[in-house]
């Protein structure tokens, strides 16, 4: 029997999104930066020659795990590997358990991050042997995120996201609060009070722009009174930032005994966690590439 082997599905931060405009197929031109956190989700992986792909738990919060992505991403990289001739035995199968540690629509990537996750690791289990450039490739498909898990690298994006610049920033220590709220993309993006207009600008002129915001962040927290709550606290200690188009906020602070003293101020009810930012994902870092 092969053995349990854990994985990481790490977190990420949008440490500022602008948008610059929209394309007449009804995509929006961003801009933003992406770093990861030491903080996510966690999958527990079997391997074994089932042929078939077994996740729990099956659900969540109410959401089927087939929508998670994390079935999804093993059943296309097994479909693929399956046509090129490189699954052997070709019975491989595998039993996944997902730890979720991550808010649904919190805007930290869980999802895309279990998906990427999934690839990388059965691709290292069943000696699948695609490139990560090939793994990128199968990214797409599941969603604009996944790439930037499977790449692994703190980075800046612009487009609709999918054009990745390899970037190295500070590394700071954050304080992220979960309202208990979900917000999808699709909320946020069809919303006709968006802000959509902001001058495009060059990664130099943007890194030395501060502070950093989030164009989404003012009508998330005008429809969403949870989200302005958290926002009107924390701005007692930092400059307060939604991430990405979720629900989440975070504060940067220099160390990690700051953002642990703020964390400790919160009122009762707010859920939250301390983590580092890394420029690499610690998903990288245990597979040594």
């Amino acid at each position: 029997m092969n053995a349990i082997t854990s994985w990481p599905a790490p977190a990420k931060l949008n440490l500022f999104l602008y948008i610059n405009g929209r394309y007449p197929n009804g995509y929006h031109y961003l801009q933003t930066l992406y770093q990861f956190l030491d903080y996510g989700d966690i999958l527990l992986i079997r391997i074994n020659n089932s042929g078939t792909i077994d996740v729990s738990p099956k659900y969540i919060d109410h959401i089927q795990i087939e929508n998670n992505l994390i079935i999804k991403a093993a059943n296309l990289l097994r479909q693929q590997a399956q046509k090129q001739g490189r699954l052997l035995p070709l019975n491989a199968g595998a039993e996944i358990e997902l730890v979720k540690n991550l808010p649904i629509g919190g805007g930290l990537g869980g999802g895309s991050s279990d998906a990427a996750t999934t690839l990388l690791a059965l691709n290292y289990l069943w000696k699948t042997k695609f490139s990560i450039n090939d793994l990128t490739i199968l990214g797409f498909q599941l969603g604009i995120d996944v790439p930037l898990f499977i790449q692994g690298y703190a980075a800046f994006a612009e487009g609709v996201g999918t054009q990745l610049h390899k970037v190295k920033i500070p590394e700071k220590w954050y304080v992220i609060i979960d309202p208990g709220v979900i917000i999808s993309t699709a909320q946020v993006f069809g919303d006709p009070e968006l802000k959509r207009n902001t001058t495009y600008r060059g990664l130099k002129d943007l890194l030395h722009t501060k502070p950093f915001t989030n164009d989404c962040e003012l009508i998330v927290r005008k429809r969403f009174p949870e989200v302005e709550k958290i926002f009107s606290w924390l701005l007692k200690y930092t400059h307060p930032r939604l991430t990405g188009t979720g629900s989440c906020i975070f504060g940067e602070f220099d160390t990690e005994l700051s953002a642990s003293q703020v964390l400790t101020q919160a009122p009762a009810g707010i859920q939250g966690f301390v983590s580092k930012g890394l420029n690499i994902s610690p998903l990288h870092k245990f597979l040594s590439f």
